[in-house]
């Protein structure tokens, strides 16, 4: 039995491609035993165990420079005891490979798999890498990617091209034509701001319905808000009476139901969600999370905006005025959504966790 590590953790972007490879690691060797490595406070902690994947913990932090100094230097003291995590499990499991796909953990993991000989993968999804996966690059044996750009930040051994791994669920929608609703049509309108909401997005859309609610006549919205800011805009709906008229909740559990019911999508714009958006050819709304790394949330924006594959809404100019202005546009021209639409599938690059499974398992033979 051959067993492979996958660390992958802290939000759904991390997660969910992690998941994808895990699904075709698995279809490729029905031997295979996969192990997710992970921090104790992550999303992977609700996610990994329901989708049937063990989980082992690191202890570690961020090192980013838009975290605290306090956090920078408890994260440095962590770094010492999560390599030795990290080697310890590597020792006990003797894994065929090492794959990083993004969270806290992957640091450590690769860094160790690599002192030891392990086979190491690292799977960078943005156009500019991340400051760990930069530094990582020239230690692990493979870097996969998503743009060719992030070849210039990453000075690595190999390079390949795989594009970014979806679930087979998501996978799958992408041979149904684009469904476009009719200007006359209310336009239903997916909200959320990542698996942990995006209190920017909230604080808008909340403005926005409260101050309108004549709004409602020609929209259906469904929000997610993520939990820290769901029992606020609860209370906030109730008081406007707007409570039952929307879709709220704090976490979307099946997101293949709620995209198949959106006409339009209004998220940040990270590169997993911009893998599903282009698998299912749904227009959208992008607003980059402006606090992102290196900005690499605009960075991905604008590659689809060169491509007329979505709008985008920089935070800094999302006001109530500008996202109902923006939305009654679209509802307006069908033909604008459609156009976007068929844009953004041209961007979907197909099997990518499969390529990048042949990939890991051709290393580790």
């Amino acid at each position: 039995m051959a067993n492979y590590f996958i660390a992958a953790g802290g939000t759904g972007g991390h997660i969910y491609p992690g998941l994808a490879l895990a699904e075709s690691l698995k279809k490729s060797d029905p031997q295979a035993c996969i192990y997710f490595v992970g921090t104790p406070h992550g999303l992977e902690n609700q996610i990994v165990g329901k989708a049937g994947y063990p989980l082992l913990h690191l202890k570690i932090g961020r090192l980013n420079r838009n975290v605290s100094r306090l956090e920078r230097i408890k994260t440095l003291l962590q770094l010492p005891f999560s390599f030795v995590s990290a080697l310890r499990w590597i020792l006990k499991y003797r894994p065929k490979a090492v794959i990083g796909v993004g969270g806290h953990a992957s640091g450590p993991m690769l860094l160790m798999s690599s002192f030891v000989g392990t086979p190491s993968v690292i799977w960078e999804p943005n156009a500019m890498p991340g400051l760990a996966n930069r530094w990582l690059a020239r230690h692990v044996d493979l870097s996969c990617i998503v743009f060719d750009e992030a070849k210039n930040y990453m000075r690595g051994r190999e390079f390949q091209n795989v594009g970014l791994p979806l679930r087979s669920e998501i996978e799958a929608l992408a041979k149904q034509p684009v469904q476009v609703s009719d200007a006359s049509s209310k336009l239903k309108v997916l909200i959320f701001g990542g698996s942990q909401g995006a209190r920017g997005i909230n604080r808008v859309v909340s403005e926005s319905l409260e101050a309108d609610r004549d709004f409602l006549k020609d929209f259906e919205i469904w929000h997610q808000t993520g939990r820290a800011d769901f029992e606020d805009l609860k209370s906030k709906y109730e008081v406007a009476g707007l409570w039952g008229k929307i879709q709220v909740m704090p976490y979307i559990e099946d997101m293949v139901q709620a995209y198949r019911w959106a006409d339009v999508v209004v998220c940040r714009a990270g590169t997993g969600t911009l893998a599903e958006l282009a698998a299912l050819g749904k227009p959208s709304i992008l607003i980059p999370l402006p606090t992102a790394a290196d900005n690499h949330q605009q960075k991905n924006a604008e590659a689809f905006l060169r491509e007329h594959a979505a709008q985008m809404i920089l935070q800094k100019d999302l006001t109530p005025q500008s996202f109902k202005e923006t939305l009654r546009e679209l509802r307006a021209h069908p033909e604008v959504r459609e156009k976007l639409g068929q844009n953004a599938r041209k961007l979907f690059q197909p099997k990518a966790a499969d390529k990048m499974a042949e990939a890991v398992l051709n290393l580790s033979s």
